[in-house]
């Protein structure tokens, strides 16, 4: 909202830099200026720095994951292949353990989990595929899992050295 009231300024600076006498054409440089520091300073003063909350701790048994590897090196590959790997883990806590969301750290990296609940003591998998197109040399990937652990977030990492692809010649 602040940018496009700001876009909106600028354009009509710039209609009045175009369209005016020099005289008129101050006056209304000056104005909107104005215009545009209380604008500045409305909003510093009625937004807040966002703080994000720390976590609370949910009262009652929680699942909690225990991964067989939170680290997967997929070695040497080369640029355009997709890797694929699937990470095991067990719900090593006191309830059903759920899976809300699971994001790569871009998008070249794509994570596919469980939709149903993991039972206490019972394993379960997420399959993260990596795309190595133009992702050249060494690579060090996170898939942020959410779920309804504590805390509510789990990372798993994925990394490989992308051996460049030939270049094409051009023809002559």
């Amino acid at each position: 909202m602040r940018n496009f009231k700001f876009i909106a300024i600028v354009a009509v600076l710039a209609t009045v830099a175009f369209g005016c006498s020099n005289k008129a054409q101050e006056k209304k440089i000056a104005d909107l200026e104005e215009q545009v520091a209380q604008l500045k300073s409305n909003t510093s003063s009625t937004v807040k720095a966002a703080t994000p909350e720390p976590e609370v701790k949910p009262e009652g048994p929680l699942p909690s994951f225990k991964f067989e590897e939170e680290l997967h090196d997929f070695g040497t590959i080369n640029e355009g292949d997709i890797a694929e790997h699937v990470f095991t883990f067990v719900n090593d806590g006191e309830a059903p353990l759920i899976i809300s969301n699971a994001k790569g750290s871009c998008g070249c990296t794509v994570p596919e989990w469980p939709k149903e609940p993991i039972g206490v003591g019972e394993k379960g998998q997420l399959k993260v595929k990596f795309n190595s197109k133009k992702k050249p040399g060494a690579q060090s990937k996170t898939v942020t899992i959410t779920a309804n652990t504590y805390p509510s977030q789990t990372k798993i990492k994925i990394k490989a050295q992308v051996t460049p692809a030939p270049k094409e010649e051009e023809a002559i």
